[in-house]
């Protein structure tokens, strides 16, 4: 099974940093994003950067080659996924807000996605315990569902996670932690472990 981590955004990207710009999006996102992929690697899965780069690959380039590995490698359930890597905000990041919350989004309706997001849903209420989890069960599971770009495009399953606010400060500061950091890697690694051993049971 081929796994994908998509690193949202580049160096260039305009906004994506918390109201003082001590923090930027996609340099968060790309550590989170390699240090996924080094345990995965460590423990044996086929898993690799969608975007090694540090400047912004359009949505359009990170499908295209999300579609050439899902089409290399097949694009069944239990071929390739991908997982992008994602920090939220409330506002336009001028000011602070209070928003708080980890969540996962995939494409709107019932799709292979959501087993997906489930195993992560999991895995974050156990390595982030007191932290809020944004759900919406009305549909039966706890993912929220959007039709961003990257969800709506690739062939494969795939999951948008949001992991916390940058513009709030208590938030940030449990991101910018290394226990925040080594949270938010571990719940990855082991909701997409669990994706992946679901498949052998």
């Amino acid at each position: 099974m081929k796994i994908l981590i998509d690193n949202g955004h580049g160096v260039e990207t305009p906004g994506k940093r918390s109201p003082d710009g001590r923090f930027r999006e996609y340099a968060y996102n790309r550590l989170i994003a390699r240090a996924i992929v080094e345990h995965l690697q460590c423990r044996g899965y086929d898993a690799s950067l969608v975007v090694p780069e540090d400047e912004d690959i359009s949505l359009e380039e990170r499908c295209r080659r999300i579609n050439r590995i899902a089409i290399r490698h097949g694009h069944e359930p239990n071929d390739t996924f991908v997982v992008s890597i994602h920090v939220n905000a409330a506002g336009s990041g001028a000011m602070w807000h209070n928003a708080t919350g980890w969540c996962a989004y995939t494409f709107p309706g019932h799709t292979e996605s959501d087993k997906l997001a489930t195993c992560l849903y999991k895995a974050a209420q156990k390595h982030l315990p007191g932290h809020r989890l944004r759900t919406d069960y009305s549909d039966g599971d706890p993912d929220l569902e959007k039709p961003f770009y990257i969800l709506k495009h690739t062939y494969c399953a795939a999951v948008l996670t949001e992991n916390g606010f940058m513009d709030c400060e208590v938030s940030l500061k449990f991101l910018e932690s290394e226990e925040g950091k080594k949270a938010i890697v571990a719940l990855h690694v082991e909701g997409i472990i669990d994706y992946v051993n679901s498949f052998h049971q």
